[in-house]
């Protein structure tokens, strides 16, 4: 596989069908990160919530990530937009990193833009929590 190629992804129906009605919502509006989330969703093997492998992540899911250049560890937990708050412990499904990360599985590696400019090479390490794996299909 060559460097550029993106890993494979694996979105619940349930995820897919919530993030088109979030999509729709968005019709005719410019929104940062909209294309690229269209763009994943389009690349993505939908598949039944029940058939979501445990290591993958999904929405809703809390996932802790280890900082290559540092070793540094932080957690985040992927949302829909009207879910993020002041915490610092969420990322936004639109913002660029959290479509990158929707369906990325345990030992992928994502490029994470630096403030300031930049990027970081981060390791998924564990996904700490799984809606999917915790049968909370209705969350």
């Amino acid at each position: 596989m060559n460097a550029n190629a993106k890993p494979r992804i694996i979105v619940s129906s349930l995820d897919a069908d919530r993030l088109e009605d979030l999509l729709a919502s968005l019709h005719g509006r410019s929104i940062p990160g909209k294309e690229q989330l269209e763009a994943e969703l389009e690349r993505a093997d939908v598949v039944d919530p029940k058939d979501v492998p445990p290591t993958v992540v999904t929405m809703n899911s809390t996932v802790r990530f280890r900082i290559e250049s540092s070793d540094e560890e932080f957690r985040l937990t992927l949302v829909y937009p009207k879910d993020v708050d002041s915490s610092g412990g969420c990322i936004s499904i639109l913002a660029p990193v959290g479509s990158a990360l929707l369906g990325l599985s345990q030992g992928d590696e994502i490029e994470w833009p630096k403030p300031g400019g930049g990027v970081l090479r981060v390791r998924i390490e564990e996904i700490t929590y799984q809606p999917e794996r915790a049968c909370e299909f209705h969350r």
